[in-house]
């Protein structure tokens, strides 16, 4: 708790500075959430292309709204929260293309699993299986998912970055959760080829045994 409180003092102090015109504080603020805002606008937005589009005006939309911050909630959160917000407008704008990628190289996981390559292949399909999952999730479930799930927040910090009561992040994440139970269930299970069945199990004709008694 002191340590987020500590952050947080220092976020407050980075705005605190480019409100007072010094050019590096901002550039120093996004460099303190870059990493989760990263994350949040991958999931959210499905695909790398419109995360990097949406975490751009993510930032331009911090730096113009600089002055505007009320400290009704954690620097870190007002980020995120716009963070989302361009994924959102980004979406509604253009149908989501569901899309898969590599796990990004910075994360714990990743980092776990090349310390131990036998375990790389494995945790590649588990991220892939994950990532093609939360992109089949309706926008608001998969933002709730996201934000609760994937980032870790607790449920009243997402329902501040999402601007709805915690009971709608309880209940989207729910929803969610059942989806992506069925959904992982079908693509870590998919059903066999019915045509490779057919040939398996298919008996033997009478002409076919003919020919065979013949060898």
């Amino acid at each position: 708790m002191r340590e987020a409180a500590r952050d947080d003092a220092g976020d407050l102090e980075c705005l605190r500075r480019h409100l007072a015109g010094d050019r590096e504080a901002f550039g120093e603020l996004l460099a303190r959430h870059r990493g989760r805002m990263w994350a949040v606008a991958l999931r959210t937005a499905g695909n790398p292309e419109d995360a990097a589009d949406a975490l751009q005006d993510a930032a331009l939309s911090a730096f113009k709204a600089a002055g505007s911050f009320r400290q009704d909630s954690a620097v870190g959160t007002w980020l995120y929260r716009i963070t989302v917000n361009a994924c959102l407008d980004r979406l509604r704008r253009q149908a989501a293309r569901p899309t898969v990628h590599y796990p990004d190289p910075e994360s714990s996981v990743w980092r776990q699993a090349t310390e131990d390559p036998t375990d790389m292949a494995e945790q590649r399909e588990l991220r892939l299986v994950l990532e093609q999952a939360l992109a089949q999730l309706p926008v608001d479930q998969r933002a709730a998912v996201v934000l609760v799930d994937v980032q870790g927040l607790p449920v009243d910090e997402a329902a501040a970055v999402l601007g709805v009561p915690g009971g709608t992040i309880k209940s989207r994440c729910a929803r969610g959760r059942a989806k992506l139970a069925v959904t992982l269930h079908d693509l870590r299970n998919p059903a066999p080829d019915p045509d490779v069945s057919v040939q398996i199990d298919q008996p033997a004709t009478p002409e076919k045994k003919q020919k065979r008694g013949a060898r």
